[in-house]
């Protein structure tokens, strides 16, 4: 995983059962991503994924549009290096 980095991103507003998480998945797989997402308690949802900078900068985009039925308020990223935890993109419950 050669200049690969780690994305945390909290998503906030409307994120919680409008299939935030479904969608979330299947644009992480399209662009090719490891990691996972899940919702939180306080209501938001937390994004946690792996792999170059310049295609997760494009999850994120992904993250501040949302499915249909969201309202996305805010998308809070943090940037660290990649240690290859995950082997695929999955939702968690």
């Amino acid at each position: 995983m050669a200049g690969a980095v780690s994305l945390r991103a909290i998503v906030r507003g409307r994120v919680q059962g409008v299939f935030f998480r479904g969608f979330t998945v299947g644009c992480a797989r399209k662009l090719g991503l490891d990691g996972s997402v899940r919702n939180l308690p306080d209501g938001t949802v937390e994004v946690c994924a792996e792999g170059d900078r310049e295609v997760l900068e494009r999850l994120v985009g992904c993250l501040k549009e949302g499915p249909p039925a969201a309202r996305v308020d805010g998308v809070a990223a943090a940037w660290s290096e990649a240690i290859g935890r995950y082997d695929d993109f999955s939702a968690r419950y």
